[in-house]
């Protein structure tokens, strides 16, 4: 029993001492690495800090910015553990962790491909700026003023009151009709007249009554084109360019320019036609008045 006791105690004195001499032989090397740890996580996050500056010169989107600080931070102290760890001659332990961190990576990426798709989709909105907050935009067959960008989906809010949320992968793959991008607004009304009126004529008075239009930018030239013969009136566009980009700027010229067009041309003469249909019922395959209900001078 104490030959027993003895040997125990032996081997646990050997593996102590084993130990101690490890330690005094790695100590230069533990001092070595505690230095490259300390300073490492200094230049870490002296290098986020800068990362930060830069990249708030290119994207205005916040969380964007912390994001991409946090991971600039992550790789600094990542490569300053590796590091740390090669000094402590640990190299399987950081060729271990490199591979656990690509299989990880790897099986998370298959996951959650949607997530990252919309994810990766924010941050180049965030970079090419093709929306901010606050502008009108179309997109998706959704219109309205956009009320945030986050990283994952866009908020747009409609005319209407409700609350659109796009996902960033919809918003960046598909077309985006920015109404807020040049700081005014162009209205285009279409108007039909009658044949028989005087063609230099209508678009003398509409121009004019366009001008009376209160919130029309001053600046901008009003044009009007005549586009095409329709089935019962010649069709023309009036474009008038708007002060700003509101919606209720919009709406409140587009009242305006009807109000005033329709009355200058009620006081001229001239005609804004209803649509007119022929019906033919003496067509081979068609129906007779007869047949109808209808009777004919001749019958009656």
């Amino acid at each position: 029993m104490n030959l027993d006791i003895n040997e125990a105690v032996d081997l646990l004195t050997n593996k102590l001492t084993l130990w101690a001499k490890e330690f005094i032989r790695l100590l230069p090397n533990i001092v070595l690495a505690a230095v490259i740890l300390v300073l490492g996580l200094y230049v870490a996050k002296l290098i986020r800090n800068v990362a930060l500056k830069l990249i708030r010169k290119v994207s205005q989107l916040e969380t964007v910015n912390n994001l991409f600080g946090s991971m600039i931070y992550a790789i600094a102290v990542g490569v300053v553990i590796f590091i740390v760890l090669s000094v402590l001659n640990l190299d399987k332990a950081v060729t271990s962790i490199l591979a656990g961190a690509g299989i990880l990576g790897l099986a998370l990426a298959f996951a959650f491909q949607d997530i990252a798709a919309n994810f990766m989709s924010g941050i180049f909105l965030s970079f090419r700026r093709p929306l901010t907050v606050g502008d009108i935009v179309k997109t998706n067959d959704q219109m309205g003023i956009v009320e945030q960008i986050n990283l994952r989906d866009t908020m747009i809010r409609s005319f209407q009151g409700q609350r659109i949320i796009i996902p960033n992968k919809d918003v960046f793959q598909n077309k985006i009709e920015n109404f807020s991008s040049l700081g005014k607004r162009r209205l285009d009304l279409s108007v039909g007249v009658s044949y028989d009126d005087n063609l230099q004529k209508v678009k003398d008075i509409a121009l004019a009554a366009a001008k009376k239009v209160s919130v029309r930018a001053r600046d901008e030239e009003i044009t009007l084109f005549y586009e095409e013969f329709g089935d019962s009136s010649i069709n023309f566009s009036i474009r008038i360019w708007m002060q700003d980009t509101a919606q209720p700027t919009f709406l409140q010229g587009r009242h305006e320019a009807i109000m005033h067009i329709k009355e200058a041309f009620d006081a001229n003469d001239i005609m804004i036609p209803f649509p007119t249909r022929m019906l033919d019922f003496g067509i081979k395959g068609g129906e007779k008045l007869s047949e109808l209900g209808f009777s004919s001078k001749e019958e009656g």
